[in-house]
């Protein structure tokens, strides 16, 4: 500690102190998954065994190279993504909900395991093209309300999103939010056969549907090779069946 003097003036300096802050070791929450499912749902909206599976699916392209610095595991970037997909929170919340990482840090995770699962996409989605598919679909819509050769359900849903700099007015949709409108296609199991996410939120469920490939591919179709079931927001048209807007027989309604 040294003396310092000034005219009338005698301090003591302080002794120097490491500005560098201390290093927080992240802590491993693989063991996270001795949870209960029902916990886990609550918390990444997946159960154990998902959440080993979506890992497994996308490890060979998120996992670090080495584990210097306590590298963040494959298992550990899966269940933060899914924490900030599941609860809709800050990017910095979550970090410091799951292990004290950074803002950017949490950022990086959740990008590359996002496109890592979209290179899965048709592995997943897949619309049924082979006239074997169809018929399981038919049959499965046919058993839950007797509708003959019906091969999907589509519509589109609204994802709020923030006011983007560029284009801005096309992103607001009829209830003046920001967000890009979604087309998807479900079978008789709910599950998505289709999807279309690139349209801003003004623009009509049915102009996407007449631009998308599946829209493309149906034209031309008859009834027997398989029709959608849309509501009144699309056109009626030979392989897309839409309700009557005021129906007066029994065989309408």
């Amino acid at each position: 500690m040294a003396l310092y003097r000034l005219p009338g003036i005698h301090f003591y300096a302080l002794p120097r102190v490491n500005r560098r802050a201390d290093r927080v070791f992240r802590r491993e929450i693989d063991n996270i998954l001795q949870y209960y499912d029902d916990e886990l749902r609550k918390r990444y909206r997946f159960g154990r065994q998902t959440i080993v599976y979506i890992t497994n699916l996308v490890r060979d392209e998120i996992s670090p190279a080495t584990n210097r610095t306590h590298a963040v595991s494959a298992t550990h970037q899966v269940l933060i993504t899914l924490r900030f997909l599941a609860s809709g929170s800050f990017q910095q919340v979550t970090g410091d909900t799951l292990a004290s990482l950074d803002k950017a840090t949490v950022c990086r995770i959740i990008r590359r395991v996002t496109v890592a699962l979209c290179r899965k996409i048709n592995q997943f989605i897949k619309f049924p093209q082979s006239q074997e598919d169809r018929d399981i679909v038919k049959q499965g819509f046919y058993e839950i309300a007797n509708f003959p050769c019906v091969i999907g359900c589509v519509d589109g849903t609204h994802i709020k999103i923030q006011a983007p700099s560029e284009n801005e007015p096309d992103f607001v949709n009829r209830k003046r939010v920001h967000s890009i409108n979604v087309q998807g296609i479900c079978d008789h199991k709910g599950k998505f056969t289709n999807i279309v996410a690139k349209w801003p939120g003004s623009t009509h469920d049915s102009h996407i549907f007449r631009t998308s490939s599946i829209g493309r591919n149906l034209e031309g179709t008859n009834f027997e090779n398989g029709v959608l079931l849309g509501d009144s927001g699309y056109a009626c048209m030979p392989y897309l069946m839409t309700p009557y807007p005021e129906p007066q027989t029994q065989p309408q309604r």
